[in-house]
């Protein structure tokens, strides 16, 4: 369900997200070199980075927009109030990490 709803946020952002099963999701984060301490639910690649969890179509955007030297990003877990957790009525704070090849991290954007 939380996935359904982070494409769906994507979708109303003007994203064009296709999904693909994949058999072992575990080998795929590795061999996108995400870290352990950034894995969330779902994975996806764009533009030549990996985009880890319910990260918001802004942080996307901005992602896209400064090409950083970096592997991806990515949100830990699944705060409340992030794409696709929106259920609950309330956000809570939280961080878009960016991460690099060595599993190095940092906040690449706050939300809530």
């Amino acid at each position: 369900g939380c996935c359904k709803g982070w494409i769906a946020h994507l979708e109303k952002q003007g994203f064009a997200p296709r999904i693909k099963e994949v058999p072992n999701l575990d080998a795929l984060k590795k061999r996108l070199g995400i870290p352990g301490t950034v894995v969330s639910c779902h994975t996806a690649v764009i533009a030549g980075y990996s985009v880890e969890g319910h990260v918001p179509a802004a942080a996307i955007r901005k992602l896209l927009r400064e090409r950083p030297a970096i592997a991806g990003i990515g949100v830990t877990g699944m705060p409340l109030g992030s794409p696709g957790m929106e259920g609950l009525g309330r956000m809570d704070p939280f961080d878009v990490m960016a991460f690099d090849r060595k599993g190095r991290t940092s906040v690449f954007a706050r939300f809530g």
